[in-house]
């Protein structure tokens, strides 16, 4: 009997790293009443470095270290959730511990883990602490916030549908971590208030991140302005240019300026693309809170909108800046180069007008030679026949000099005449 052989499914090299990508970054559990504090940090070093201090930490306290290859981590050191994320641009730390001991205490970080964190290679751009409080509804809210937030700057918003309260001034504390307090009112499950404290903190690291771009776009306005300032002086001077030397000299003078805006271009290209990435987040998280209006207090959204956005506008205006000013260098380059060609075909069609005219001089000067070289060439054969004929009334041979010269001379005239023709045409064919 044949036995047939069942086809074995070829699976995808990736299918189940792509499949295992949406598990790869667990969310917090976070229990009401806890602390948590988030980390931000700008790293250049290999992550390799900072993974093994990761790793390191694990161990200690008998949790499963992050592979080689990963980017994102959760474990328990002691009583604490520890959650490592590798982005992009910076490392982020978060950790969680339950239970509040008074109004002083914010931070979930023990002696041991605010020891390890201050060793983690990179700058610090973000450390804010999350008070996860339980409450009932928005009563008594405004003395506690006096209290919490004695910068009188709070603002705050209902999240969540009503679901919880959340806080925030936005300011940075003597000890270097800014506050937020999220009040629990309808007792959320740990993995629903974990993804709502994840929000909460993004909003204040994309913030951050974003901002970066900033001084950046300070900095480069003026150079914009000085650019822009010489572009329009070369352009001006593009109409008074009427010799080919000045407009090569503008020619070089918007090359150079083209160079140095490509350059300042290629400086800021990347980092203000990620302020609008890091912005359309903001905006995203923003919408996922579903913020509402509580008391008189201005929402956490509308703080942003009239702090934080404004910000990201001058960077995207700086950015749009650069792209009219590589727009402007491009059109003023190709009229400027139309002119030095257009300048250059006239000088061309000159010289060909000229090479035209020696030519045909030439050619009359060369017909003219032809024309001396065959009667030149005849004298001279007639000459040497007058010999022959000289010699033959010797050989008994009568001959009338006259006629022979009269009779020969036409026709050597015509044998040259016609040899010259052919040899020109010989070497006319061999080009």
């Amino acid at each position: 009997m044949d036995v047939q052989v069942q086809p074995v499914a070829q699976h995808h090299p990736q299918r189940r790293r792509l499949n295992d990508e949406v598990h790869a970054r667990p969310s917090l559990y976070v229990r009401t009443p806890s602390r948590v504090t988030h980390l931000a940090i700008l790293t250049g070093e290999p992550a390799s470095l900072e993974r093994e201090m990761v790793a390191e930490l694990c161990r200690r306290h008998g949790a499963p270290p992050p592979g080689p290859g990963d980017r994102h981590m959760l474990a328990r050191i002691g009583t604490r959730q520890l959650k490592w994320e590798r982005h992009t641009e910076f490392t982020s730390i978060t950790v969680a511990a339950d239970g509040l001991a008074g109004d002083d205490d914010w931070s979930a970080l023990d002696p041991e883990l605010e020891a390890w964190a201050d060793r983690l290679p990179g700058e610090r751009l973000v450390a804010v602490h999350v008070r996860v409080e339980p409450g009932a509804g928005q009563a008594h809210w405004q003395e506690r916030i006096s209290i919490l937030f004695p910068s009188g700057e709070a603002v705050g918003s209902s999240v969540y549908a009503g679901d919880a309260l959340a806080w925030t001034d936005f300011r940075i504390r003597p000890d270097g971590f800014s506050r937020m307090l999220l009040r629990d009112v309808r007792l959320l499950t740990p993995d629903r208030t974990g993804r709502l404290v994840q929000r909460l903190v993004e909003l204040e690291t994309y913030r951050m991140m974003a901002l970066l771009s900033l001084p950046l776009a300070q900095e480069v306005g003026g150079q914009l302005s000085a650019m822009e300032h010489r572009l329009s002086e070369i352009v001006s001077s593009t109409a008074k240019a009427l010799t080919p030397d000045a407009e090569h000299g503008l020619l070089d003078e918007l090359t150079l300026l083209a160079a140095e805006a490509e350059a300042l271009a290629s400086r800021t290209r990347y980092r203000f693309s990620a302020t609008t990435a890091y912005a359309e987040l903001i905006s995203r998280r923003l919408e996922e809170l579903r913020e509402e209006r509580i008391g008189g207090l201005q929402r956490i959204g509308s703080f942003l909108s009239r702090r934080f956005f404004p910000a990201v506008r001058t960077c995207e205006a700086v950015g749009r800046r650069q792209a009219e000013l590589g727009k402007g260098l491009a059109r003023a380059s190709g009229m400027l180069r139309t002119r030095v060609d257009v300048r250059l075909a006239e000088q061309n069609a000159g010289v060909l007008r000229s090479m035209d005219r020696r030519t045909k001089a030439q050619l009359r000067i060369q017909q003219t030679v032809e024309g001396l070289s065959v009667f030149a060439i005849s004298y001279y054969a007639v000459g040497l026949l007058k010999y022959v004929v000289d010699g033959l009334p010797a050989l008994g041979i009568p001959v009338s000099k006259e006629l022979f010269a009269a009779i020969a001379a036409p026709a050597v005239v015509a044998a040259v005449w016609l040899a010259v023709r052919r040899l020109k045409e010989a070497l006319m064919a061999k080009g």
